[in-house]
């Protein structure tokens, strides 16, 4: 590719890869036990690397192919409906937010308030649409929905600064070796 322009080809190529990439991460939800919560993170984490290669909008399109192939294949509808509802577009937002508002303490504002409704959203469609049982918010009898929120907080944080390491990983590391020309 001449002067660093992509031909539509690679493009649909490359997202391609990573859609695929992320609906296998999507189906092996429900043979690993702590799939439901990290799979859908890791699968949204690839999206920086189109992000980065083919810009925002292929990386929405990468997402909603994902989540579309997610809902009708994956056996692990609480994964896919954490992929939907947060992990899956927020690589693609957390770029959007970082290039566009300069301002650090709103950044994190928008981010928090994203992820919160998210998590709001997400458990109550898990008990009502999905029929997850309240049983599973609840350890040796007491219902903690709004320690678990917090707790979420404190792991979103940890998530924010995982995508921030990978994309610098996949820019300085991992980007040379897959575009290297022979």
């Amino acid at each position: 590719m001449s002067n660093g322009v992509k031909s539509s080809t690679f493009r649909l190529a490359f997202c391609s890869v990573i859609a695929a990439l992320s609906v296998v991460l999507m189906l092996i939800t429900s043979f690993i036990p702590i799939g439901t919560y990290a799979l859908p993170c890791f699968a949204g984490i690839l999206t920086v690397a189109v992000v980065i290669e083919c810009g925002r909008k292929w990386a929405f399109a990468v997402f909603a192919v994902v989540s579309l192939l997610s809902l009708f294949i994956s056996a692990d509808k609480e994964a896919v409906l954490y992929f939907i509802a947060l992990f899956g577009y927020y690589p693609i937002l957390k770029g959007i937010f970082e290039k566009h508002i300069k301002n650090r303490v709103l950044q994190y504002i928008l981010k928090f308030a994203v992820f919160n409704a998210a998590a709001v959203v997400s458990f109550f469609i898990a008990t009502m649409l999905l029929s997850v049982p309240l049983e599973e918010f609840e350890i040796f009898g007491v219902y903690l929905p709004v320690l678990f929120l917090l707790i979420g907080n404190v792991f979103f944080l940890f998530y924010d600064y995982a995508v921030t390491v990978i994309l610098s990983q996949y820019v300085l590391k991992i980007r040379d070796k897959i575009f290297r020309k022979n």
